[in-house]
């Protein structure tokens, strides 16, 4: 199963937030929350908001919906920052010119999963099926494949007369 929040509109670079976002990805929840906070980026604070409300996502699946979820498990999947809309913005500039510069915006978006007690992560079903039905089909289009065909012996060419 799988958990995500999503913090759209956020004012820094999104190559200033993947900095961020790259230190957390693959790591356990309760670690990746003490690396945020011990990270010096301001970024981090809002990176750190929007772990904690995919926990609570997690958590309230597991509460109100029935769900089986350990929270002590679960795992950054997936932790992307993707660029938002640009504001444009002028400058004043000497001998009257103006100076133009893009204010960027970003989305962040950030998907916790389940990992077993082996440290494997935990299939969804119709991620399981998938995997297994593929298989075997292009083991039968390997097996199905024509021979490749055979070089055309070529004669001599007739020399030309002079």
């Amino acid at each position: 199963m799988e958990f995500r929040a999503e913090a759209r509109y956020m004012r820094v670079s999104p190559q200033k937030a993947r900095l961020v976002l790259n230190l957390i990805k693959g790591r356990r929840v309760e670690e990746a929350r003490n690396t945020l906070a011990f990270t010096k980026k301001r970024v981090a604070a809002t990176v750190g908001k929007l772990l904690q409300s995919a926990i609570d996502n997690a958590n309230f699946l597991s509460t109100e919906k029935g769900l089986d979820v350990d929270l002590d498990s679960l795992y950054v999947k997936h932790a992307v920052a993707n660029d938002g809309p640009r504001m444009k913005r002028i400058r004043p500039a000497p001998m009257g010119r103006a100076y133009h510069y893009v204010r960027r915006i970003a989305h962040i978006e950030i998907v916790l999963a389940e990992k077993n007690r082996n440290g494997v992560p935990v299939a969804t079903a119709s991620g399981g099926k998938a995997a297994k039905s593929a298989a075997p089909s292009k083991a039968k289009a390997k097996a199905k494949a024509p021979a490749p065909a055979k070089k055309k012996v070529v004669g001599k060419k007739a020399t030309a007369k002079k």
